[in-house]
């Protein structure tokens, strides 16, 4: 592997990514999955040690719960929310149409994003708000702010599927109801004490490091935003991050026929780009428009709205983890992973 791959590419895609004014620091890792093959590239003092804001990349630490808990028969993905979750969140949580389907949502279609539900934070002007002045974000705040949005399509319909945050905080909240355990002991002891992540945690008092976040050159401090209900959002290190890839894809976690069944991809709304959604992760075909059909394969894992990302490219056995730490352009780590993945 270390012989067909031209470590100069590499460096120079990142090197190009790192001019961009928008790029204050940033940190790339690339390994296979012998790790004979293995580089890191930092910039700006980032390095794969640094804490870096995990964002949406925490989506795959969920999806990781949900299929241990199916492993250990405490709940099943056709199992419809509402066994998990109080009249309170269930009630108008799904009105279509003048027709409610709260409680024809299931927990796949939470993490297929085919819940059809809106994303309060982001549509609702919360992100905006909190852009502004940092600030707790109570999970009932953002539940009011989805209930009181225009649902997007009928649980399930065929073929669609719309990114909202709220369908994976959810879930989140069903994994706490069902282990009576805090997220953040879970994501401890059902992932980082097995895989020795010892830098990955979610934070939740006062005097847990946050990261800063960059917003254009403005750096963000979001104390009271991470340790608020409503966050379910990890901090991490592009070196924790390559150890949990692997397990994911790896079946460390859970068993990997699993992917059997969450290898059932629709594509995203339009704002997403090139991506589509499998269970609890994004597929990006490297055969398509967006590459003007030059790629091979597919990219596997997850972005964030931050920076942050985490792939895997089955096609050359290659896992990509970092963060480029600018939440202005969400498409900056997916640009640089295809661009990664099609040099290579």
């Amino acid at each position: 592997m270390a012989n067909i791959i031209n470590t100069e590419k590499v460096v120079n895609i990142f090197d190009k990514m790192t001019r961009s004014n928008q790029i204050h620091e940033a940190v790339l890792f690339i390994e296979n999955s012998k790790g004979d093959f293995s580089v890191n590239y930092g910039f700006g003092g980032k390095e794969i040690d640094t804490p870096l804001f995990m964002a949406s990349v925490t989506k795959l630490f969920i999806t990781s719960c949900i299929l241990i808990l199916q492993e250990q028969k405490k709940l099943l993905l056709d199992n419809y929310i509402n066994d998990f979750l109080d009249n309170k969140t269930m009630n108008g949580l799904h009105i279509f149409k003048g027709n409610e389907y709260s409680k024809k949502i299931k927990l796949s279609n939470l993490l297929f994003q085919t819940s059809g539900l809106p994303d309060g934070l982001e549509e609702g002007g919360i992100l905006k708000e909190l852009v502004q002045n940092d600030c707790e974000i109570p999970f009932e705040t953002v539940l009011e702010k989805t209930k009181g949005l225009r649902t997007k399509f009928v649980p399930n319909k065929e073929k669609r599927a719309y990114y909202s945050d709220m369908n994976f905080r959810l879930l989140g909240n069903i994994i706490e109801n069902v282990t009576k355990i805090s997220l953040a002991n879970i994501f401890q002891d059902y992932i980082c004490i097995p895989l020795g992540m010892i830098n990955t945690y979610l934070p939740t008092k006062d005097t847990d490091f946050i990261p800063n976040i960059y917003n254009k050159n403005k750096p963000l401090y979001p104390q009271k935003y991470m340790i608020s209900s409503y966050n379910y959002d990890a901090i991490s290190t592009a070196k924790d991050l390559m150890i949990f890839l692997k397990a994911f894809w790896g079946g460390l976690l859970f068993p990997k026929n699993n992917f059997e069944r969450l290898s059932s991809y629709r594509k995203l709304q339009i704002t997403m780009g090139p991506i589509y959604y499998g269970g609890g992760y994004m597929q990006i075909p490297l055969n398509s428009i967006y590459t003007l059909f030059l790629g091979k394969g597919e990219l596997l894992g997850h972005s964030g709205s931050t920076g942050s990302f985490a792939f895997y490219y089955p096609h050359k056995d290659l896992f990509f983890v970092g963060d480029v730490n600018q939440m202005v352009n969400p498409g900056i780590p997916i640009r640089l992973v295809m661009s990664l993945a099609m040099t290579i």
